[in-house]
């Protein structure tokens, strides 16, 4: 099992001096990698349905940051220059925001200066309102502007004369360079758990990146197992080879609790970490991603050592 955390979007702990101080300390005790979400806009007034939430909303979630949200690659550009093992993870990108080419230049050469750390995980996105705001394609075609997107974003790093002919990106006789580090390209990780996303991470993914652990979005190891079976029968129909195709959940860690008298996964005592951490790895799960944050950074740091001392490093 490889390990990861949730970088700080927001409050005291998104401040550059504890912000480094969390990421050097996710390198100096062997976490596999650290991830960065992303949004770019806060609208004030929300409707869409936040997915993670049991009510929908974004901001009873305490998700919101207030609108905080540091840019993505900008904060992870500069982390990389600061640390020197740990990989670099946009959990997730929501695809559709950027323009594909530039952004396929920021990611290259993310990982050229990084020599080979970045990792791209990659969303559809959900708040309608911000596609609007950012004057993006329609939100409804979104997923379709995704798998676009990330086609052309793997001709641009593998292809020393790309051609891309889409509905929604068209480039050809261009020269793109630098190409990524990583070959063939950068693996790139898809988040979501509707079917549309396990038919992408078969289709184009290295890695399937959902959400669990939490109230709204469980994902016990038997619901897990039921959609990799359909992820194994997509890659097989898109002539892949299933067992190239990671998972990685991003779970949070719960220090103690209950809910419903039912001891949430990942809560409780080391040992009964450690154990669910052996439940999921046996239904196949590769890497899991901890949410450590608190709203005192020191905090968070020391529980990623606890979590390095009882949990990393027996398992």
């Amino acid at each position: 099992m490889e390990y990861g955390f949730y970088l700080p979007n927001s409050g005291a702990g998104v401040q550059p001096d504890a912000l480094a101080s969390i990421a050097k300390q996710g390198d100096r005790l062997s976490f596999y990698c650290m991830v960065m979400p992303d949004h770019i806009l806060q609208p004030n007034k929300v409707n869409s349905t936040y997915p993670y939430s049991l009510t929908g909303d974004i901001l009873e979630a305490g998700q919101s940051g207030d609108g905080e949200w540091p840019e993505q690659i900008t904060t992870l550009a500069w982390l990389a220059g600061i640390t020197e093992r740990i990989r670099l993870v946009t959990s997730v990108m929501i695809i559709p925001y950027r323009n594909p080419i530039l952004t396929a230049k920021m990611l290259s050469t993310l990982d050229m200066l990084s020599k080979g750390r970045l990792i791209l995980g990659a969303g559809v996105g959900w708040m309608e309102e911000e596609f609007e705001l950012l004057d993006t394609p329609p939100f409804a075609e979104r997923g379709a502007v995704t798998n676009e997107y990330l086609e052309a974003f793997i001709e641009l790093w593998t292809k020393d004369d790309p051609k891309f002919e889409g509905k929604y990106v068209n480039f050809s006789d261009i020269t793109f360079l630098p190409k990524p580090v990583q070959k063939p390209y950068p693996p790139i990780w898809i988040g979501g758990q509707s079917k549309p996303a396990i038919r992408r991470a078969a289709r184009l993914g290295n890695c399937w990146h959902p959400v669990g652990a939490i109230p709204a979005a469980p994902l016990e190891p038997e619901e897990l197992a039921e959609n990799l079976v359909f992820l194994h029968q997509y890659a097989e129909r898109a002539g892949r080879d299933p067992s190239e195709i990671q998972v990685s959940v991003k779970a949070p860690l719960y220090d103690s609790g209950s809910s419903g008298g039912t001891r949430r996964r990942f809560s409780g005592s080391a040992d009964e970490v450690r154990q669910d951490v052996q439940i999921y790895a046996d239904v196949g799960v590769t890497h899991l991603i901890f949410d450590f944050r608190t709203a005192d950074p020191h905090q968070t740091e020391d529980r990623m050592a606890q979590f390095a001392e009882e949990v990393m490093a027996v398992t």
